[in-house]
């Protein structure tokens, strides 16, 4: 049985950071693509950043330069890394793992077989 548990959201003010970890069971975090999204109320579920098997990640313009996506194999945890956090960061951050078809990994439908169930990130001007 996989569970992915996110962890690490939290509230901050604009400019500062905050680390979110998805730690996972039942799957090996390096064999697959994992990532995160996010969803804002009123707004669509957007992509944040994915790591696929090879390592390799991605970012949106919206995010890039600010966050930062790691695997820790030791661990078996995802994390995200986000600095200079901005209001429009504010969302439920949600883990993702392996995507029905390999392509969604980076586009395409949220197609992904497991989820965690969220971590709230709140930022204030």
């Amino acid at each position: 049985q996989v569970q992915l548990l996110e962890s690490g959201g939290g509230s901050v003010q604009a400019g500062g950071s905050l680390r979110l970890s998805c730690s996972a069971s039942g799957i090996t975090v390096s064999s697959t693509c994992m990532g995160w999204f996010r969803h804002a109320p009123g707004k669509e579920r957007e992509r944040v950043s994915f790591v696929d098997g090879y390592g390799r990640a991605t970012y949106p313009d919206s995010v890039k330069g600010r966050f930062t996506i790691s695997v820790d194999i030791a661990k078996n945890t995802l994390s995200l890394q986000m600095n200079s956090l901005e209001p429009e960061d504010t969302a439920m951050y949600f883990c993702a793992a392996d995507p029905v078809r390999d392509e969604y990994c980076t586009t395409g439908p949220h197609l992904f077989r497991y989820w965690g169930q969220g971590t709230q990130v709140t930022v204030s001007p």
